[in-house]
């Protein structure tokens, strides 16, 4: 009796449980394996359980051209029978075992399909595919970024469990690349807004001091935006006391970073409720749009990047 003798039901809760792996050499066994093993559902799971918090639907939508623009499997150097599929598997079974298995596979067809949720998974994990991504503390931490979230290429390196990031470039300086950058510095984009756009803010009437926010800013029109943490303010008029304040009713709106000594220039900024865009210099950067958090997990991933003391 072999495994395709058992009853489709329970031949399918045995694929389920198997890992990325372990459906990479079940796909080797056989063509009826192999068709199996493809099936979207069983690869759904897994891109979303290790990827889903760090692609979104800018990466989904790289991915899709990325495939549009070739034929077939983008995984196979056909001639040479390599190619992502071949960088990701090395690491799993020695070359002869490689060969053996899938050689007869490559030459019969296009495995997998490139539009393959398979596919998709594969090419995450053989760091060949950079998709758009988001780096809390840019550029390890520099005391610059600090308490900040910037757009970047990023692409996954499997020997170390980390991303190496491409930062987008600006004015004349070119792309600045960092590597060793950990997962929990990562988030997919939580809006689509292009990183040299205006994000458009749809919550400044019902912000009140002591809500979390994060605004967009950027040091020169050269420059793309950061999303950078704060936190709603109180009026210089008001003296905190909850039961007396009325600072949500006024026009004016206080952001606060409190990463910041209380003499810093970024300590804070003021800007109108009614008909905030850009506002900012050449000296103190630009301040654009906002968003605010409402998630306690998104919350919580700032808090967790707290510095250890204040900056100037």
């Amino acid at each position: 009796m072999s495994i395709l003798d058992l009853p489709d039901l329970v031949l399918e809760c045995i694929l389920e449980k198997l890992s990325p792996d372990g459906l990479c050499r079940m796909a080797s066994v056989c063509t009826t394996m192999r068709d199996k093993c493809l099936s979207n559902h069983l690869w759904e799971n897994h891109v979303k359980n290790k990827w889903g918090r760090i692609i979104g639907p800018a990466a989904y939508k790289v991915w899709r051209c990325h495939i549009d623009s070739r034929k077939g499997s983008i995984f196979i150097d056909h001639g040479k029978n390599k190619g992502l599929i071949g960088y990701y598997l090395i690491d799993l079974w020695p070359l002869e075992l490689i060969r053996s298995s899938f050689s007869s596979i490559f030459k019969k067809t296009k495995f997998p399909p490139a539009d393959s949720i398979m596919s998709c998974y594969l090419a995450l994990e053989s760091g060949k595919f950079w998709f758009p991504a988001q780096v809390y503390n840019r550029e390890n931490g520099h005391v610059g970024f600090m308490l900040s979230c910037y757009d970047a290429e990023i692409s996954y390196d499997r020997r170390t469990d980390t991303f190496n990031a491409r930062y987008i470039a600006h004015g004349p300086r070119p792309s600045t690349i960092e590597s060793g950058v950990t997962w929990d510095r990562l988030r997919a984009p939580p809006v689509e807004t292009c990183p040299h756009d205006l994000h458009i803010s749809d919550c400044l009437n019902e912000l009140r001091p002591g809500d979390q926010i994060e605004i967009q800013w950027r040091r020169n029109n050269d420059f793309p935006y950061g999303w950078w943490y704060g936190v709603v303010g109180h009026l210089e008029t008001c003296d905190g006391n909850a039961s007396y304040c009325r600072c949500h009713e006024s026009d004016t709106l206080v952001l606060e970073f409190n990463q910041y000594t209380h003499d810093s220039r970024w300590r804070r900024t003021i800007i109108s409720r009614k008909d905030h865009r850009e506002k900012g210099n050449e000296v103190d950067g630009f301040y654009a749009g906002i968003r605010k958090l409402c998630g306690d997990e998104e919350i919580s991933r700032w808090r967790k990047l707290w510095p250890a003391e204040v900056f100037e």
